[in-house]
């Protein structure tokens, strides 16, 4: 399992990438922007001219794509990748799709005689610069147990969530649940500010009392509070806005679907596409706290 192919070479999946060669992968990349490909051609990777090129004859295959509609669109599009690929490599897409998009990818695969896990990451894109990211994986187990190898060198945390498509269910869940926190967070400092209250006085106190939480803990959204965290260099990289707004639309998909009540979900989807309508879709998640600001 060592000649892999890796599609999708963005914030998240070039330091992915750079971590597979730094372990001694033997490893063909592909992207569609040409600097992405250099930076991987100078650490040492294999480009290609396309997807099918980084695909053909690897033993695990890895995207890391933007969308529902990216990914189908490779897999089973047309000249879709899994009609026309060569050997029989493990298929792991890492990107955060619908469940049911994560599904019909998988059934393709299956018929074609692959295997194919959806493995979207928690973590960021520092996770992925460390290599600690968290794997939420969908899948058979025999295919996910070919996989650790490599989500061990790009993450410290695998959890197998179940078949195909549980990895997406799960992944929606916390990102959802994130943006909810990141949104009560800002607001609470915020309103403490407007009080008088020093931010970081107050973060200190709620992180030892009953709102603590990640994003006041790890992420804190309010400016100078926290060192290396995107507040502190205004909101530049990081998690971006449309993305999470893109999250949090897949999690009103699901609530659809399974007809589940989500509304603190669905006021989370609402403030982050007003903040994205205010020019900041590019900025990092946590800058919502400019929305609260007076």
């Amino acid at each position: 399992m060592k000649k892999v192919g890796f599609i999708g070479l963005g914030h998240m999946g070039a330091p992915m990438a750079l971590n597979l060669l730094k372990a001694g992968y033997d490893l063909k990349v592909f992207d569609l922007n040409p600097t992405a490909l250099k930076a991987l051609a100078d650490a040492g990777a294999a480009t290609t001219a396309s997807a099918m090129d980084a695909a053909n004859d690897v033993d695990v295959l890895i995207t890391m794509l933007p969308s529902s509609p990216h990914v189908k669109q490779l897999y089973i599009g047309e000249g879709a990748l899994l009609q026309n690929i060569s050997g029989q490599p493990l298929i792991i897409d890492c990107s955060t799709i619908a469940p049911d998009a994560a599904k019909e990818v998988a059934a393709a695969a299956r018929r074609r005689g692959l295997d194919m896990l959806d493995a979207p990451v928690s973590g960021g894109v520092a996770g992925a610069e460390a290599g600690t990211l968290t794997f939420i994986v969908g899948g058979e187990a025999s295919a996910l147990k070919k996989g650790t190898p490599l989500f061990n060198v790009m993450g410290k945390n695998v959890f197998h969530a179940g078949d195909n498509g549980a990895g997406q269910v799960a992944k929606i869940c916390n990102n959802m649940l994130l943006g909810i926190q990141m949104i009560s967070t800002a607001e609470a400092l915020q309103l403490g500010v407007n009080n008088g209250l020093d931010p970081a006085v107050l973060s200190g106190i709620m992180n030892k009392s009953s709102g603590n939480n990640w994003a006041l803990e790890v992420y804190n959204p309010y400016p100078g509070v926290m060192d290396n965290v995107p507040a502190s260099r205004e909101y530049e990289g990081g998690f971006l806005v449309d993305l999470m707004s893109k999250d949090l639309g897949l999690a009103t998909e699901a609530m659809l679907s399974s007809k589940s009540s989500t509304p603190m979900g669905s006021l989370a989807k609402s403030l982050y596409a007003l903040h994205a309508s205010k020019g900041n879709g590019d900025l990092d998640f946590s800058s919502i706290q400019k929305l609260f600001q007076p």
